[in-house]
């Protein structure tokens, strides 16, 4: 329940809110995500950008985004900043290795979010030559499940190769992230230990919220009960220490903050966190609606953008509205992640709402 907070919890959020507020008055720049394509070879159930093989928007151009990179390098050490490659997917560029050897030249870090489908060995090892320092591999349960929600009979056995080659390639920082759900979270003991014997190390898990081809599809919703099933086995996971698993990033948890991720909640969306999508459009994550693009690499300059703008990430208290205008907990929430807003800016999600819908 999230009637009332431990003190435990109060003082270690309020400790941390201290932090919080000095990150989002300096806003350094700490991740980039590139949407570098929106093509994709998967038709996954929960897309909140409805990608397809052949995409209405074309491809950005390499030259484009390390224009951007020029950019935040002539204000800020290119070392900190980690750049991530997203989609769509991102293997579907041709030049993928040719994009992330310049990245990398220009020095930046960079890793990738992939569904492993076209990572052969070949193209692995040519990446990692490339200079890729990380990756996420999308795994959501056994073959049955992780098909169903891929649209692809062969995404499982392609994700796991992908893993594996990951796995064996000592030091190589990976982790793999899974989109529970309403068919497979009753396997998750059973996958969990499945993952750690195959020699897995950093698991990251998460919750659909509505939006793309999620809206309306009952089956990836979690009801209450199941929500609170999910945290309690995040928590006993990392408690029994074989595996390092985590919450997605989504919103505050209340008494479970602590527990199941190694930070307190805080969206770091246009505090640290920047993205160029695929447009041009300067926005936080690539989740975040269009209504929050803060400019466009094509007509303004990144770092102005980056320093003048993003006020509605940074302050937000016009947020306190609706259903959060009284809640007891927006000194620690800020009102959740932003891209849980719609247009309006009213709260589409609620992760403490559904805690309360048990009491």
């Amino acid at each position: 329940m999230v009637s009332r907070l431990s003190l435990r919890r109060v003082l270690a959020l309020e400790a941390v809110r201290q932090i919080q507020k000095r990150n989002i008055d300096e806003h350094p720049l700490r991740q980039l995500f590139w949407e570098c394509t929106l093509r994709c070879n998967l038709r996954c159930q929960h897309c909140g950008s409805d990608c397809k093989v052949t995409a209405g928007t074309k491809d950005m151009p390499k030259e484009d985004f390390l224009r951007v990179l020029d950019e935040i390098a002539a204000r800020t050490d290119p070392h900190k900043v980690f750049v991530i490659l997203t989609g769509g997917e991102p293997t579907m560029r041709a030049d993928l290795e040719e994009c992330g050897r310049a990245i990398y030249d220009k020095g930046f870090p960079w890793g990738m979010v992939t569904n492993g489908m076209m990572l052969t060995p070949e193209r692995f090892e040519c990446l990692l030559r490339s200079g890729m320092h990380s990756a996420t591999v999308s795994l959501d349960g056994f073959e049955d499940d992780h098909n169903w929600m891929r649209g692809n009979p062969q995404s499982f056995r392609r994700a796991v190769e992908a893993v594996k080659m990951m796995i064996a390639h000592e030091g190589f920082l990976f982790d793999v992230v899974t989109c529970v759900n309403r068919r497979n979270i009753g396997r998750l003991p059973e996958f969990r230990d499945w993952l750690v014997e195959l020699g897995l190390t950093n698991w990251r898990l998460f919750t659909v919220f509505p939006s793309g081809r999620a809206v309306g599809n009952d089956d990836l919703q979690l009801t209450p009960d199941e929500f609170h099933r999910l945290m309690a086995f995040i928590r006993d996971t990392r408690r029994d220490g074989r595996i390092r698993a985590s919450y997605g990033c989504e919103g505050f948890l209340g008494n479970y903050e602590g527990d199941v991720r190694d930070t307190f909640f805080f969206c770091q969306a246009g505090v640290s966190v920047a993205s160029v999508l695929a447009d041009g459009s300067i926005s936080a994550c690539a989740s975040i609606r269009s209504d929050y693009h803060q400019g466009n690499i094509y007509t303004d300059h990144f770092m102005d953008v980056w320093e003048q703008h993003f006020r509605p990430f940074r302050d937000r208290s016009w947020m306190k509205q609706g259903e959060c205008a009284d809640c007891r907990f927006f000194r620690y929430c800020r009102g959740g992640g932003m891209h849980l807003r719609d247009g309006d800016g009213q709260l589409a999600f609620c992760h403490l709402h559904r805690f309360d819908l048990l009491r």
